[in-house]
C-alpha cells in the first residue's frame, strides 16, 4: 500500500472511478476560506479534500525549513531522499580507519546527513489517511504532519488518488511540469479556477522567465569545471551536450555585450539601455540559431545536469579550500582551473553561487517574491543553481516566434544586466488544460469583460463559442449599504494627479496625507489604504514620517503596513484585526497596502475591519513600457475584441 509513495514523478496509480474536482485560486488564504466553507457545509465531512502545497509552504523538517527559498528547499528535499540511512558502527571500529578512508566514507569531509526522518512510509501513509477523514487547509496539513511525524507534503501527493476535492494553488494547475510533479491528472475531470480576473497574467508571468549576466556567467563557469573533472567518465553523447549548452550560455552572455570567463561585476557595457527582439532575431543575434533548443532543453530535464552540477559544486566547496590551494602548483592545468574556481566561489564580489542565485528566480512560487534563487542567509543562497534559472529561459525560447519576445536590458555593468522571455499568447499554455478536463469553471467577482477573456484565452484554444456559458449575478452587498467617492482635489483645492510623473511631487504627497488624516478622524474602525504599487507606498510613507503627517495619523489610528516578507502576513493582519475591533475608544486602526500584493486579495476586510477602503490613484501601468507596448502590438495584430476592434485598443486605454 505505501510502496508507491517514493515515486518522485508523481505516478501513483489513481483510481479511475474517482472524478475530481480540482479547485485552484491565487493564494494560500484564498484557498484556506473555500476549505472553511465546505467544512461548514453539509458535505463537508463526508468530503475526501486533499490541499496540495509546495515544500516551501509544507515541509515540517527545521533542517529544510531554515533555508527559505523555494529552490533550496527543493535541493535540499530531494538530497535527504537519496541518502542512506547512517551505518551504526562501533567506536573502536571507527578508529580503526584512516584518516584518508574516513573522509572517502563521508564523502570527502562533509557533514554526515542521514534521510529524512518525516519521509518514512508508514509515517506518511498515516498522514495521508489523516488528511482525507477530514477537510483540511493548508496550515491544518502542516500541523497534522508535525503531530504525526510524517511528511505533509507527500503525504498530501499520496492521499490524491483517492480524494474527490483537490485543493491547489495556481502555479501548480497551470504549469505543466508542476502538475505533473503533483501527480495532478486532468484527464476527465472538473477544474475550478477561482479569482479569475489575472488569469491571463498569472499564465504569462508562470511561463516567462528572466536570467541575469551573473547567472549566465556563473552557470557557464560552474559547468565548465564540471566538464573538466568528469570528462574522462562522460560519454560522448553527454559531452557533446554539454559542449552545446556552454555554446549556448556564451550567446546568451554576448547578446548583454559580455563574455564569459570574467568576473561580471568588473564588465562595463558600452551601450545601456532595453531592447526587444523577437525569439528568430535574438537567436540569430546570440548565433544560436543553428542549436537544436528542444533537444537541449530535453537533455538538462532527463540528465538533471543542473541538480547534479549543484551537488559537485556543493561537494568541492564543503571540502576546503587549503588542501586543493596546496598543490595547485603541481597539479594538472584542468586542477588548477578546478582550484582558481573555487576561491572565486570563497572571495566577496566574485560570481559566486549566492549571487546565481539571488535577485528574481524562475516562476515559481505562486504569488511569492524573491524567486527560486532568493532567500535569506548564505546557506540559502549557496543552494542555488542558476542553470536551473537559465533551462526556464532556454524552455521559453522554444516558443514560436510570434507566442514570445525577449526583452534585453543592459545595465552599466553585466551583473546586473538581464534577459527576459516575455509570453504573449498564453493560450498556447492553457489549451492543454482545456483539452483535458471535463469541464472549466472560470470564476470572479471582476471577470467583466468577459468578451476579451474569451478573445485572449478560449478562442485561440480552439473553444466552440457555444460551449462557453456564461452566468452572472448581483453582490452579497446591497448598493445603498456603499458609498463610493471620488476626490478630485484636497482639503486645500491640490489636485489629484497620480501619474507616473507627479507621483513624487511633494505637494501631491503632503496632500494625500493630510486628506487621509480626516478620513481617519471621522471614520470608525479599521480603514485600509491601498497604493498602486509599493514604491509609491514607501516613498509616501517616508515623506509623510518627516512632514507630521505620520504623526496626525498616530493620533487617530494605530498604524500598520504591509510586511516584505509572505511569512509576517498573518501577524501583521491579526495585530491590525485586534486594533481595529477594539471599540470607539481605541480609535482602530490603519492599514497602508498595496494594489496586486499580499493583503490585496484574498483577505476578507469585514465589519469592523474595513469601514473604509482607500485607493492612491489607480493601478495603471507604465505606457513607455517595452514589454506593455510588445504586447499591446500582439494584442492589436491577433485579437479582436468586442465589436471588432482590436484588444490592444482597450488595454492602451487603461495606460497612463
Amino acid at each position: 500500500m505505501v510502496s508507491g509513495f517514493d515515486d518522485e514523478d508523481g505516478e501513483d496509480g489513481e483510481e479511475p472511478h474517482v472524478t475530481k474536482i480540482y479547485y485552484c485560486s491565487r493564494t494560500h488564504s484564498q484557498l484556506a476560506q473555500f476549505v472553511r466553507e465546505l467544512q461548514r457545509s453539509p458535505y463537508g465531512a463526508s468530503t475526501r479534500l486533499v490541499s496540495l502545497g509546495s515544500r516551501q509552504t509544507l515541509c515540517v523538517n527545521a533542517e529544510v525549513r531554515r533555508l527559505r527559498s523555494l529552490q533550496a528547499i527543493n535541493e535540499r528535499c530531494l538530497e535527504l531522499q537519496r541518502n542512506k540511512p547512517r551505518e551504526t558502527r562501533a567506536p573502536q571500529e571507527e578508529g580503526c580507519l584512516s584518516d584518508k578512508k574516513r573522509r572517502r566514507r563521508r564523502g570527502g569531509g562533509a557533514a554526515v546527513s542521514g534521510p529524512c526522518p518525516y519521509r518514512a512510509p508508514s509515517s506518511v501513509w498515516e498522514v495521508s489517511q489523516a488528511a482525507l477523514s477530514r477537510p483540511a487547509d493548508i496550515e491544518e496539513l502542516a500541523a497534522l504532519g508535525k503531530r504525526l511525524g510524517g511528511c505533509p507534503y507527500y503525504g498530501g501527493r499520496a492521499a490524491l488518488p483517492s480524494a474527490e476535492v483537490v485543493v491547489l494553488p495556481y502555479h501548480t494547475l497551470l504549469n505543466a511540469a508542476a502538475r505533473r510533479a503533483a501527480g495532478a491528472r486532468l484527464a476527465g475531470q472538473v477544474v475550478v479556477i477561482d479569482e479569475a480576473h489575472n488569469l491571463v497574467d498569472t499564465i504569462t508571468d508562470i511561463h516567462s522567465a528572466r536570467v541575469t549576466g551573473s547567472q549566465l556567467c556563473c552557470a557557464h563557469s560552474q559547468l565548465t569545471q564540471y566538464l573538466h573533472r568528469y570528462r574522462s567518465r562522460l560519454k560522448a553523447k553527454n559531452v557533446m551536450y554539454i559542449k552545446q549548452i556552454l555554446f549556448v550560455l556564451d550567446g546568451l552572455v554576448q547578446t548583454l555585450g559580455g563574455k564569459t570567463g570574467a568576473n561580471p561585476n568588473l564588465q562595463t557595457l558600452t551601450s545601456p539601455g532595453t531592447e526587444v527582439r523577437s525569439i528568430n532575431d535574438f537567436l540569430f543575434a546570440a548565433q544560436i540559431d543553428n542549436i537544436n533548443l528542444f533537444k537541449v532543453h530535453r537533455y538538462c530535464e532527463k540528465s538533471k545536469v543542473g541538480h547534479k552540477l549543484l551537488g559537485f559544486v556543493e561537494r568541492y566547496m564543503e571540502q576546503g579550500m587549503g588542501q586543493v590551494a596546496s598543490h595547485s602548483s603541481t597539479s594538472s592545468p584542468s586542477t588548477s582551473s578546478l582550484t582558481s574556481f573555487l576561491t572565486s566561489l570563497r572571495s566577496p564580489g566574485s560570481q559566486a553561487i549566492g549571487e546565481a542565485g539571488g535577485g528574481e528566480g524562475a516562476a515559481g512560487g505562486g504569488g511569492g517574491e524573491g524567486g527560486a534563487g532568493g532567500g535569506g542567509g548564505g546557506e540559502a543562497t549557496s543552494r542555488s543553481s542558476p542553470l536551473l534559472l537559465v533551462q526556464s529561459f532556454l524552455s521559453g525560447l522554444t516558443n514560436a516566434n510570434t507566442d514570445a519576445r525577449v526583452v534585453l536590458t543592459r545595465e552599466a555593468t553585466l551583473a546586473p544586466s538581464t534577459l527576459k522571455l516575455l509570453l504573449l499568447n498564453p493560450a498556447v499554455h492553457f489549451a492543454e488544460v482545456l483539452r483535458e478536463c471535463r469541464a472549466v469553471v472560470i470564476a470572479g467577482g471582476t471577470m467583466q469583460p468577459v468578451s476579451e477573456l474569451k478573445q485572449q484565452l478560449l478562442l485561440p484554444c480552439g473553444v466552440r463559442p457555444e460551449r462557453i456559458v456564461e452566468f452572472s449575478c448581483g453582490h452579497v452587498i446591497p448598493p445603498e449599504n456603499i458609498l463610493p467617492i471620488i476626490l478630485s482635489s484636497g482639503p486645500t483645492g491640490q489636485t489629484f494627479n497620480f501619474t507616473f510623473r507627479n507621483r513624487d511631487s511633494p505637494t501631491l504627497v503632503e496632500e494625500a496625507g493630510v486628506t487621509l488624516v480626516q478620513v481617519c478622524a471621522v471614520c470608525p474602525g479599521g480603514v485600509v489604504c491601498f497604493f498602486p504599487s509599493y514604491e509609491l507606498q514607501r516613498t509616501m510613507s517616508h515623506s509623510w514620517q518627516h512632514t507630521g503627517v505620520w504623526q496626525q495619523l498616530s493620533t487617530h489610528k494605530k498604524i500598520f503596513q504591509e510586511p516584505k516578507s509572505a511569512r509576517e502576513v498573518d501577524s501583521v493582519l491579526a495585530a491590525y484585526s485586534c486594533s481595529a475591533n477594539a471599540g470607539a475608544s481605541a480609535g482602530g486602526a490603519l492599514l497602508l497596502a498595496v494594489v496586486g500584493g499580499k493583503m490585496s486579495e484574498g483577505i476578507n476586510f469585514s465589519d469592523h475591519l474595513g469601514r473604509c477602503v482607500v485607493m492612491v490613484g489607480m493601478p495603471f501601468p507604465n505606457a513607455r513600457s517595452p514589454e506593455l507596448q510588445e504586447k499591446i502590438a500582439y494584442l492589436t495584430c491577433h485579437v479582436r475584441g468586442e465589436g471588432g476592434r482590436d484588444a490592444g485598443s482597450s488595454l492602451c486605454r487603461t495606460c497612463v
